[in-house]
């Protein structure tokens, strides 16, 4: 795995990094001029710079990258800023007041995978009941089983508990209740040490579920931890509830992707209507998931019209699956792990999906 770099020409500033980064512990990597920094540009997870090695870069047409981080006694001048942002810097770490910023992003540089930052989905159920809990679990476990690593946050106070879900309620580690996060940035080792999951061929699914009592996640935790879900490269599930509400609205901001799971039936398109009408209020254009009964009577295209979104995939409602959540053995079956699959695939390239024109019934909402 690839290291931070350090470039960093002030003593004083220097020996501060380093010492930050062994509290860290972390291994960086030091690189003393643009052309040593060239070497290890596209790969380095984490570059620290002073104001010496910016204008060096910049100087050298080293190109814009992510997670670059310029490190300084004070702000830096407007000139100097300029440059900055050419080269990528995302923030300035004013020492020593940054100090513990710059520990926790070092600490997250060590854990973050190669490649690129992780991806954000959140669902959402079109009506009470549709199954939108356990779709979520299902995408984060059909994300387990394809060796990527998975966050999946609970986001609904009053829904009863994801862990019941993924038959995990008596697993040690935190919920909601006991994370008193309000703000700041969360090191991705620190969540999946304390909260509960399982493993599967080095892969992990963290899950940070609600409780059957006590208080729901405030807007700034979900901020925090989706962020950190996303630096250390996983694939972050928000199940959302459908009432308006700010913690699920800061779950809303950070998705790549969001979809509303929807019953196959008239009842389940109107109440859709209803929760689109939301999120299309807050800029979000999310896609449908539909799921049918066994003896539909509505096809899912014409539920797709008359709530106006895009079909990703459908699911077809079986009983088995059920019967597995309460007997304690959740386990993916073909219809829900094809559709969680497809949502994986399109989270990682979101389409440009028309929406369908609706039809003169849509029109009786």
């Amino acid at each position: 795995m690839d290291k931070p770099v350090v470039s960093v020409r002030d003593s004083g500033v220097l020996d501060d990094v380093l010492r930050l980064a062994a509290a860290a512990g972390t291994e960086v990597e030091r690189a003393d001029g643009a052309e040593e920094l060239r070497a290890r540009w596209a790969t380095a997870p984490l570059v620290v710079l002073d104001d010496t090695a910016v204008a060096e870069c910049v100087g050298a047409a080293l190109p814009r990258r992510e997670s670059v981080v310029l490190v300084a006694t004070g702000p830096p001048p407007p000139p100097l800023w300029e440059k900055a942002v050419a080269l990528g810097v995302s923030r300035v770490v004013e020492l020593p007041d940054g100090r513990e910023w710059l520990t926790d992003a070092l600490a997250d540089a060590a854990d973050a995978p190669a490649g690129a930052a992780g991806r954000v989905l959140a669902v959402i159920g079109g009506r009470g009941g549709a199954g939108a809990s356990v779709f979520a679990a299902a995408v984060a476990l059909s994300a387990l089983e394809l060796g990527s690593g998975a966050l999946l946050i609970d986001c609904d106070p009053l829904g009863g508990g994801l862990d019941l879900v993924l038959c995990t309620e008596e697993q040690p580690g935190l919920r909601w209740p006991d994370v008193r996060l309000r703000s700041g940035r969360v090191p991705v080792a620190s969540l999946r040490s304390a909260l509960p999951g399982r493993t599967r061929a080095g892969a992990r699914l963290t899950l940070l579920s609600s409780a059957r009592d006590g208080d729901g996640p405030a807007p700034e935790a979900v901020a925090a931890v989706v962020d950190a879900g996303r630096r250390g490269g996983e694939t972050v599930v928000c199940d959302l509830p459908r009432a308006p509400d700010p913690a699920a609205d800061a779950a809303l901001d950070r998705a790549d992707l969001v979809v509303v799971v929807a019953p196959a039936d008239l009842r389940s398109a109107a109440a859709t209507r209803r929760v689109v009408a939301h999120l299309t209020s807050r800029g979000v254009r999310p896609s449908l998931v539909v799921r049918t009964p066994g003896t539909a009577t509505l096809r899912p295209q014409a539920i797709a019209e008359a709530v106006e979104l895009p079909l990703l995939t459908t699911i077809r409602s079986d009983a088995a699956l059920a019967r597995s959540i309460d007997t304690g053995e959740f386990r993916l079956r073909p219809s829900i792990a094809r559709a969680a699959r497809a949502t994986l695939r399109s989270l990682a390239d979101p389409p440009l999906a028309k929406v369908p024109r609706a039809r003169p019934f849509a029109m009786r909402f």
